[in-house]
């Protein structure tokens, strides 16, 4: 789940490449060769995965071979490998929904999994990411990275209007009234109803304010006045205080780079872009044109936030994993994992650090010796530099910090494939438009996303 920020999950992506003729699970263990798939399917990523597996083969003998299959083909190549007898030992970078889904699958050698965990530390991990990668006791895979959903905001501004940091729903709301002025919108946000990113967007608010998609018994819960609250809470500062017409992944993005915005919500992939390391998406402020750090230099971050109704602070997080198969060639599939979590770490964060944030922050002896590295990393598209170089410490740890908030609907409480079932089919974004566009309330936008989502669940059988 590696794509630039996260407008992957809703458009068509390159087809997988070919797997004739590339050998079988289990066959590391006699000697042959461990079959890797990777979902980092960009051509760089790819030379700097086999690099990566080139050192772990110098250094334990075994050997490897990678290939990359585009995220959106993951399902369809699953099932004809299966077929054939072919299924990869190995494979990363997979995202929570998928990982759930190889569990239902039955396709996951849990075992393997939580040996490597146990191996390299359970106390090395942060435990949300351990949590969320869990069923009840088991653990489905291994956690590597990953990236927030963050609020940036323009420092300079809230700073002169004198405004306190947008942590917080009610500083929000203050913030994008104020600052909503001279041709300047207040915030930007995805609004887009056939756009996962809307449903993204909307979720880091909701847990926020402790809005979730089901209860500890199971029961969806999207009309609980949580939820109403989001609802009402996201609609207003759309209507308000932003810009007209359906926003999305590249719009949002636009609007923040151009200086016309205040605030945005997007994904921590909008980093190495803010700071002008990607030739295609340059920030286009007018301070820009002599300066194009200048809004990096300008901009805060806030990863967790805090609603009214809200428990604690909380941020919306993508973790990705490793996930060792069943039938794989278990022991040498158990040193890759442990070496790509060890040794072979900081290259592996290093595949994209903008948007590759330490889940495992250190070692037994040093607790903290990844998410230190982490700053180092050279980041970028185009051009490449550590993030450093571009925005304060105070900005970048709460970068480095976020993975200790993350959250997520439905996954803590066993419905893993219903929280996936319900971005897919854009319960949320759907549901949000019709507010937004004034045919519904807060209230009644709700309704419609539970009964959607109960509806969903019923089919599933969950």
């Amino acid at each position: 789940m590696m794509r630039r920020g996260i407008k992957h999950l809703a458009v068509a992506l390159p087809a997988a490449l070919v797997l004739a003729g590339c050998g079988g699970s289990g066959s590391g263990d006699d000697g042959g060769t461990l079959l890797v798939w990777t979902i980092e399917d960009v051509a760089d990523r790819i030379q700097a995965q086999k690099d990566i597996l080139a050192d772990f083969t110098k250094k334990t003998g075994v050997k490897t071979k990678l290939v990359a299959v585009a995220e959106d083909q993951l399902t369809t190549v699953l099932s004809s490998s299966a077929s054939s007898g072919e299924l990869p030992d190995v494979i990363g970078a997979l995202s929570l929904p998928i990982v759930n889904q190889l569990r239902t699958d039955d396709l996951l050698d849990t075992d393997a999994a939580a040996d490597v965990v146990d191996s390299l530390g359970a106390d090395t991990f942060t435990k949300q990411a351990l949590d969320l990668t869990r069923d009840g006791d088991t653990q489905l895979a291994v956690p590597s990275d990953g990236w927030a959903q963050l609020l940036y905001y323009r420092k300079d501004l809230f700073a002169k209007a004198g405004l306190a940091p947008p942590e917080s729903f009610d500083a929000i709301k203050a913030a994008a009234e104020k600052l909503d002025q001279g041709g300047q919108v207040g915030i930007t946000a995805s609004t887009t109803p056939a756009d996962p990113f809307t449903h993204q967007t909307f979720e880091h608010l909701a847990l926020a304010n402790g809005c979730q998609l089901v209860g500890d018994d199971g029961d969806v819960t999207l009309d609980s006045p949580q939820c109403v609250d989001t609802f009402q809470f996201y609609g207003d500062l759309i209507r308000d205080h932003s810009v007209s017409g359906n926003q999305d992944v590249d719009t949002t993005r636009a609007t923040y780079f151009s200086g016309k915005a205040a605030m945005v919500i997007w994904s921590a992939f909008l980093l190495d872009e803010l700071a002008g390391l990607r030739a295609d998406a340059l920030p286009t402020c007018p301070e820009c044109k002599q300066d194009k750090t200048f809004l990096a230099k300008n901009t805060g971050v806030v990863a967790a936030l805090t609603g009214p109704d809200g428990s604690e602070p909380a941020t919306f997080g993508e973790v990705v994993s490793f996930a060792i198969l069943n039938d794989a060639a278990t022991d040498d599939a158990k040193k890759l994992v442990e070496y790509l979590m060890d040794d072979g770490y900081p290259d592996w964060l290093g595949v994209a650090p903008e948007g590759k944030v330490p889940v495992r922050t250190g070692t037994a002896h040093d607790k903290q010796a990844y998410t230190t590295l982490w700053r180092t990393l050279e980041a970028g598209v185009d051009t490449k530099a550590p993030l450093t170089e571009f925005y304060d410490a105070k900005t970048l740890e709460a970068v480095e910090q976020s993975p200790q908030t993350f959250h997520r609907w439905g996954f803590n409480q066993g419905q893993g494939e219903l929280a996936g079932a319900v971005t897919g089919e854009l319960v949320i974004p759907k549901a949000l438009a019709g507010m937004i566009n004034g045919d519904t309330d807060a209230k009644t936008a709700a309704k419609d996303a539970d009964e959607q989502a109960t509806s969903i669940k019923e089919e599933l059988g969950s």
